[in-house]
């Protein structure tokens, strides 16, 4: 015959006294009541799991903020669940879960830990880029939002207002942004999937519009403009830096004295600083050593070469060159990225061979198979090719470029 329990009564529970061990009262149906030594009383529901043979207790609380007839009422509503082969303990961390997805893993949260590891795949000022646009374009409004009730729609209304300013390319990299924002919390197990994949089609395309830059012929215009020039002497040095280096404008302003070995006369920018985070090495031609013995009384004693004018500590903001540019008249003829586009196009016409020229702009190969192969970079075999532009650049700068003059293919 079954044994049967007594069901357990107010009085009886609060007359239970604690004991050297913990033990426990049974109310039935797997409803019990565990005494511990320091006096507390819980609950405790007892039960087969669903597919397994083992029992397990699922903990409803302390007595008497749960009392006798909430626990049994948890008790049922327990076994309705078993009825459904559902585990009321993986329920309960559903729901918790779920809980904590509405309240912490917002698109802002989830941005900062997706951001966090992006930070270190780019360049730190692309990194502010990315989350200045974020601050102004999507967390005012979706900031808030947890991830799991974004819906393409929704980001779609909240960016037409970007698209409506026609600030197309801006909105495509908010959109590539929130992908891989996407991706990383799929991937993180925080949503099945990302519901943002494709929604770039339900806006316009930026067109594409290649950097303003002059044309080879144009260099000695350019150099009589930046010698007239009412600008900076630190700008001056940093556009000229940056056309005879052939760098990028936030590689060429960031510029650090302790990255120059003037022993071996080479410019080491560190990967961190570079677009693609490869180290580049670039050999100095005297030209461009000239700069530096130049600008050294300047800011010799500072970290970085050509140092901000508010802050001497930090290093001029990479549109410095750009604007210069533009109040010197250039304006939608050529942008200081501009430079580097003069530069290829002059040392390509004069047969310079395509890989060295490459490697001076710090182009990673495409072809992704060549690229892990071939890891040189032709430092010295660029020398000769860096002393010729900036022996270019000078004459360009005195004058002497006349039109018999203008450069023709020459055997390398």
């Amino acid at each position: 015959m079954a044994k049967v329990t007594t069901k357990l009564t107010d009085k009886e529970i609060k007359a239970a006294k604690p004991r050297d061990k913990e033990y426990l009262l049974f109310d039935g149906d797997g409803l019990r009541l565990r005494i511990k030594p320091s006096g507390s009383k819980l609950w405790l529901f007892n039960y087969k799991r669903p597919y397994f043979s083992k029992r397990t207790n699922l903990s409803l609380g302390a007595y008497p903020s749960v009392s006798l007839s909430h626990a049994r009422k948890a008790v049922i509503e327990a076994q309705g669940l078993l009825a459904q082969d559902i585990d009321p303990k993986v329920h309960r961390d559903d729901l918790q879960t779920k809980e904590v997805a509405l309240t912490e893993h917002t698109v802002e949260n989830i941005s900062r830990q997706w951001f966090e590891l992006k930070q270190h795949q780019v360049t730190e000022g692309y990194a502010e880029d990315i989350w200045r646009s974020l601050e102004k374009h999507v967390f005012p409004r979706l900031g808030s939002v947890p991830i799991t009730k974004l819906t393409a729609p929704l980001v779609i209304e909240i960016l037409r207002p970007v698209e409506a300013s026609g600030s197309l390319e801006t909105l495509k990299r908010i959109v590539q942004r929130l992908n891989e924002m996407m991706n990383y919390a799929v991937n993180c197990g925080l949503v099945h999937a990302n519901p943002l994949t494709g929604i770039s089609a339900a806006f316009k395309k930026p067109s594409k519009q290649n950097m303003a830059a002059l044309e080879p012929a144009e260099l000695p215009e350019l150099m009589a403009a930046i010698a007239n020039a009412s600008i900076k002497r630190t700008t001056r040095c940093l556009i000229e830096w940056q056309l005879h280096t052939m760098t990028r404008p936030a590689e060429a302003s960031g510029a650090r004295w302790d990255e120059i070995d003037f022993e071996n006369e080479v410019w080491t920018i560190p990967a961190e600083r570079m677009k693609k985070r490869r180290e580049h090495r670039i050999p100095l031609a005297e030209q461009a050593l000239t700069l530096l013995e130049v600008i050294k009384p300047l800011s010799g004693h500072r970290e970085y070469i050509f140092p901000s004018d508010r802050d001497p500590n930090k290093p001029c903001n990479s549109q410095t060159a750009n604007m210069a540019l533009k109040r010197m008249g250039f304006a939608g003829r050529l942008v200081s990225h501009g430079l580097r586009s003069l530069a290829s196009t002059t040392l390509n016409e004069q047969g310079y061979d395509t890989d060295l020229v490459e490697a001076a702009l710090a182009h990673v190969d495409d072809n992704q198979v060549r690229a892990a192969y071939n890891r040189t970079d032709y430092l010295e075999r660029r020398r000769p090719m860096m002393c010729w532009w900036s022996e270019h650049i000078e004459k360009a700068s005195t004058g002497s470029l006349s039109v018999s003059a203008i450069p023709k293919l020459k055997v390398i």
